[in-house]
């Protein structure tokens, strides 16, 4: 199967109106920085996006709020942004907000083919609202539904031909759970190589999870805040 296509425009092609889109990253850090540009030129509107957050104004998923595209926001943290908030308020903008833990264990479990599970977290609180709580042990557990999404989006900083990829320090945060979650996963490197140049036990996602990827470039990579001590 090929899988290398020509830049992020080439990569998103079939993503429509509507879709479900989730996007790696952990608040700046290893976001799909050119697919997220590509998403913004390409104007598709109403996609509900799964992220661990919404970006900052002016950056990352915040292009995509300016340019009032998401339909819904399914995120743990959000508090940067603040378009995102001025959108929740005036109900423009709907809004999943999940514990981090939650969400990236509902992920995980669809990489994993598990439909859901329990956990303590959310119990007693209006996340509970409709849904499932089973006792184990004298304790109460929430049921989960594992996430799913049309389309998988990530960075990597390596990856070769046949979709092998490798993130580097904190930029793997969701991303290797979501490139297994997705329908369809795209991936954006900065280094592109050739089957057998990446070690084999440094392999963070086998290419059996990625059906497009291509050498991205340009990255900012910015610092969501930066912190100085005096």
């Amino acid at each position: 199967m090929h899988k290398v296509v020509a830049n992020a425009g080439a990569a998103i092609h079939d993503i429509a109106d509507g879709a479900t889109i989730m996007l790696g990253g952990f608040g700046l850090c290893g976001i799909p920085e050119n697919c997220i540009a590509a998403l913004v030129k390409k104007g598709i509107k109403n996609l509900t996006c799964i992220s661990n957050n919404a970006g900052v104004d002016e950056f990352g998923l915040g292009l995509l709020l300016k340019t009032r595209q998401i339909k819904k926001m399914m995120s743990s943290y959000v508090g940067e942004n603040a378009e995102f908030e001025r959108q929740l308020l005036s109900g423009e903008l709907e809004v999943d907000l999940i514990p981090q833990g939650t969400l990236a264990t509902r992920i995980q479990m669809a990489g994993m083919g598990i439909p859901a599970f329990f956990t303590p977290a959310g119990v007693g609180t209006e996340i509970a609202e409709g849904k499932e709580v089973r006792e184990f042990n004298g304790r109460h557990y929430l049921m989960e539904m594992a996430l799913h999404a049309d389309f998988s989006i990530v960075k990597a900083w390596k990856g070769d031909t046949m979709g092998n990829l490798v993130f580097r320090k904190t930029t793997r945060n969701f991303s290797t759970s979501m490139a297994k979650a997705g329908n369809i996963t795209i991936v954006e490197v900065e280094h592109l190589v050739q089957p057998g140049e990446i070690d084999p036990d440094h392999v963070h996602v086998p290419g059996i999870y990625v059906h497009r990827i291509f050498q991205g470039g340009g990255y900012e990579k910015r610092i969501e805040k930066r912190t100085v001590k005096m």
